[in-house]
């Protein structure tokens, strides 16, 4: 049975005190990441959702030892996107509730970490969320917020919300971050691409609302579009650019087009990849007088993230399962990774 939240969004305090300062980025660098864990479903029963599929009953046979050893798995991923030192905040989606959550951030590796959540159950007919976890040494948030998505036109329509979340890093700036989790194309890319295109308008609406209370905000979004760069609800109905040298200021940057030329995206269908996991930017933080510098934005892909593709060459991601046969991967997406750092001026 699904939990009752009183409050609109769960902010869960995992540990009191601060993290030991042994933890802390050297250098003043600070990494966020955004991982779509492909059906991070704890192993019970939600009557409330169509979760039968990932249940010691369901067809995948998932139960509690393989839902410890996932976690055990993303957080080693996690762990390591950071150089063994875990990020400042992870953004994450395809996570199926709080319980999930609790356990990947105090029973693995990530414990001594410290980190705290900011999670809302979602309308989604499969009951997977977005949601962040950071470092209480590193990030402080204040404000956050779960943005619905509906359409006018299809009452019935329900999807994951976008996440806000709101808080400064280090001692150095203000930075708001939006998690997304787009429609899929399943169903078909035409067919789907209204839902897309719906989530571009509602992710610019709350941009545009932040940029009008604060011209110079700098601004994250990351997440799985579903789309890629080029495609239509990011190129155009968001206007998320491609280049990172903006012609007039208040322009979204897409970090990630340059990544559509790589061999290895951050995901693969068949023998196509595509960079659907994207990094995008407000042009604030290429300003000289940013206390925070973007340092580099990248596909994290070291090779146990990854297999031989058989079928079609090359490689692909290791999934946690092939079909039904359960091979102990860690998801169909790779994750992708910004650092910044706090200047000296």
């Amino acid at each position: 049975m699904r939990r009752f939240i009183l409050f609109p969004i769960c902010f869960i305090f995992l540990t009191t005190g601060e993290a030991q300062s042994q933890f802390r980025t050297s250098g003043n660098e600070y990494a966020f990441l955004f991982y779509n864990t492909e059906n991070f479903f704890d192993s019970e029963n939600d009557s409330l959702t169509n979760d039968d599929e990932f249940t010691s009953g369901g067809d995948r046979r998932w139960n509690l030892t393989r839902f410890h050893d996932k976690a055990d798995r993303l957080a080693k991923v996690i762990l390591a996107a950071g150089k063994w030192n875990a990020p400042a905040m992870v953004g994450l989606c395809e996570v199926e509730n709080l319980n999930a959550l609790e356990w990947l951030t105090t029973k693995t590796v990530l414990s001594k970490f410290r980190y705290k959540i900011i999670q809302k159950d979602s309308p989604d007919e499969r009951g997977i969320d977005v949601a962040v976890i950071y470092r209480q040494d590193l990030f402080r948030p204040f404000d956050y917020e779960a943005i619905s998505l509906s359409d006018p036109t299809d009452p019935t329509f329900r999807t994951r919300d976008i996440l806000r979340v709101s808080g400064v890093i280090g001692e150095c700036d203000t930075v708001h971050v939006f998690v997304n989790h787009w429609t899929s194309r399943y169903g078909g890319i035409m067919e789907t691409l209204k839902y897309r295109k719906l989530a571009a308008e509602t992710l610019g609406k709350a941009i545009l609302k932040l940029k009008s209370a604060s011209p110079k905000a700098k601004i994250i979004c990351m997440g799985d579009f579903n789309d890629t760069p080029r495609d239509e609800s990011l190129a155009k109905v968001l206007g998320a650019k491609a280049s990172d040298m903006p012609e007039v200021g208040g322009e979204m940057i897409n970090l990630s087009a340059k990544w559509m030329t790589l061999p290895i995206q951050t995901i693969k269908s068949q023998q196509t990849w595509e960079t659907f996991d994207q990094l995008i930017i407000s042009d604030s933080f290429m300003k000289d007088e940013s206390c925070l510098r973007i340092t580099g934005a990248e596909i994290f892909k070291p090779d146990f993230l990854l297999e031989p593709d058989v079928k079609f060459g090359g490689v692909k991601p290791k999934r946690t399962y092939v079909g039904f046969k359960y091979q102990e991967g860690f998801s169909d997406h790779l994750p992708v990774l910004l650092r910044m750092q706090i200047a000296n001026h």
